[in-house]
């Protein structure tokens, strides 16, 4: 436009732009990104006490493990998050111990057997073909019998068991179980009715026996037999020190002996609402009745007063045997036997500790046990303790009673 002689220009339009605002600056997202930050910077800080700032960065290993009762240690949660500390992952293999025994093994890092027989037999198969092994026994659990009250009473009131002095206030859950008269009960074909049973509100017509896990595969089997072996006409030859006295012992013992279930479902039987009339005395290992226990408590606040455990009179202490079979194993097996997280949880999963020499390291399971209103256990008994036959002899009872392969010493072997 031109206004006289000069033009006139347009004043410039000024247009007002918003500031723009930084992603950091939204309130919205920083609400968001905030309290996630912190949980960052909080855990980062948590490793860097703890020592372990780069261990989301190291290999987790997985060792892979055969194993029975045993493996209730390594399926516990705790000790899973206790093992990841340590960068290990322990995948199971459920096996009776001497089905592991006799069984294949070379895929494996370690086995976990539930007492000295089968860990004998390892040691030995492997120091023949000169193939790794080292021994670790962290802890160790007796052998029991597991029945209901109605039945512990009813041999109680038959004079063939007592109840524990020490068992704590109320009705007492444990009770000592006299052998020879059991086994006397067992020889005579007596049954449940016969003495008394329906005094305590049932009846059972079935025959007086304790009822173990497959003697074929499984430790606890083995070893109520050794037990069974060594009190029934033991008299001043307790062992058989010979081949044709095993066989003889073995075939003496057929008739008292029970078994058939998969070593893993004897317990669980007892814990089942139909246990009392399938198997009301099952032989069993004194940790799983305390850590049942130990849940029950928790979980109810109060105890599981009808079931109760019978301590044979001639005691014997299965002591677990970890086999490492390579380095990778032997790491486990020095963590099991000596981390203090880890031994702590075994104590708590009702197992007794041993020290470095191999004894029971000191009171911690009674302390545990009475800080959670749980009666303790005592070890009485006629301080008889019942020895296990040499592992040649075993083999050739077990071979018997359970109409089983033999294993080991082909010379051992029965006809």
């Amino acid at each position: 436009m031109v206004i006289g002689e000069r033009p006139v220009v347009e004043e410039p339009r000024l247009a007002v732009r918003r500031r723009s605002s930084s992603l950091w600056s939204r309130r919205s997202f920083l609400i968001a990104f905030l309290p996630a930050l912190a949980a960052v910077l909080t855990g980062v800080a948590v490793l860097a006490v703890s020592g372990n700032i780069l261990l989301p960065f190291e290999r987790v290993i997985t060792l892979e493990g055969k194993m029975a009762s045993k493996r209730d240690f390594f399926e516990d949660e705790e000790v899973q998050r206790i093992l990841m500390k340590h960068r290990i992952r322990v995948h199971i293999t459920s096996s009776g111990s001497r089905e592991v025994a006799v069984g294949d093994i070379s895929s494996y890092d370690f086995v976990f057997l539930s007492g000295q027989p089968a860990g004998d037999l390892i040691t030995r198969q492997r120091a023949e073909k000169n193939a790794y092994v080292k021994v670790h026994r962290p802890f160790v659990s007796p052998i029991v019998l597991a029945t209901y009250r109605e039945y512990a009473e009813t041999l109680r009131d038959a004079g063939i068991a007592t109840a524990q002095r020490a068992a704590g206030q109320g009705q007492p859950l444990y009770y000592v179980l006299d052998m020879r008269k059991f086994l006397e009960s067992i020889d005579e074909q007596r049954r449940w009715n016969d003495i008394g049973i329906q005094q305590h509100g049932i009846t059972n017509a079935n025959r007086i026996l304790a009822q173990t896990p497959d003697v074929c595969g499984a430790n606890s089997a083995g070893t109520y037999l050794a037990l069974v072996a060594f009190t029934w006409r033991g008299r001043g030859n307790e062992v058989p020190d010979s081949d044709q006295e095993a066989d003889d012992r073995a075939r003496d013992i057929k008739p008292l002996m029970e078994q058939g279930l998969p070593a893993a479902d004897v317990f669980r039987t007892y814990m089942s609402p139909e246990g009392k009339g399938i198997a009301p005395v099952v032989v069993a290992y004194e940790h799983q009745y305390l850590t049942y226990q130990v849940h029950y408590q928790a979980e109810s606040k109060k105890l599981d007063s009808q079931r109760v455990l019978l301590y044979p009179s001639t005691q014997f202490v299965t002591q677990p045997q970890f086999l490492a079979l390579n380095r990778d194993g032997d790491r486990l097996g020095d963590l099991i036997s000596q981390d203090p997280e880890l031994r702590q949880r075994a104590m708590e999963l009702g197992f007794r500790i041993l020290d470095p020499t191999g004894e029971v390291a000191g009171d911690q399971l009674t302390r545990f046990l009475e800080q959670r209103d749980i009666p303790v256990p005592s070890m009485e008994s006629d301080d008889t303790r019942s020895s296990m036959p040499r592992l040649r002899f075993l083999e050739r009872m077990i071979s018997i009673v359970g109409d089983c392969p033999a294993a080991g010493d082909p010379a051992g072997r029965p006809e």
